[in-house]
């Protein structure tokens, strides 16, 4: 009986301390979207580009690595950065910084930003791949870190433009 007590002591000393260092773990429910979004942007990818020709009033999509599809694109309401219409920005020679999400797959469609926000409904990604306008728009195409490590992204991108340091970012493209 002894031997029972003293196990049953060891048993609860144990878990409890088993349970007092494990990892906590928040509930879904207490991330709110807020939390969320601001997760994301903080670590949203800084990407640079450049294209072969001026696409900067046009909507980008995402397509599969076979271009056959489209792997991502926006809804009418995510066409924004920061409450304005998501343009890129334009950088030093000829590169833009990306605002909308895209990568070494993009295709640029007909629709210019202020007409796809002004859409009653989102097309589906049937429609939009029948409105691509190049689907192999890009000459470079730079990973440079996470944009929440710039404190000024446009002065500091430029800068690594400049100098010619892009080999300390990772070629996309």
């Amino acid at each position: 009986m002894v031997y029972i007590f003293r196990y049953l002591i060891l048993l609860f000393i144990s878990s409890t301390l088993w349970l007092s260092c494990s990892k906590k773990v928040t509930p879904a429910a207490a991330v709110t979207p807020e939390k969320q979004k601001q997760a994301v942007v903080a670590s949203a990818p800084c990407i640079i580009y450049r294209t072969k020709e001026n696409f900067y009033k046009n909507v980008p999509v995402n397509l599969t690595e076979d271009k056959s599809a489209i792997s991502s694109y926006p809804d009418i309401k995510d066409v924004y950065y920061k409450g304005e219409l998501a343009y890129p920005t334009e950088l030093k020679d000829g590169f833009y910084l990306d605002n909308r999400g895209i990568g070494p797959g993009v295709a640029f469609t007909e629709f210019s930003y202020e007409a796809y926000s002004r859409l009653e409904k989102t097309p589906t990604s049937e429609e939009l791949f029948g409105r691509i306008i190049n689907a192999d728009p890009l000459t470079d195409m730079y990973q440079c870190g996470s944009r929440s490590q710039y404190a000024d992204p446009v002065k500091e991108l430029n800068e690594i433009i400049a100098s010619g340091k892009l080999d300390h970012c990772k070629k996309l493209k």
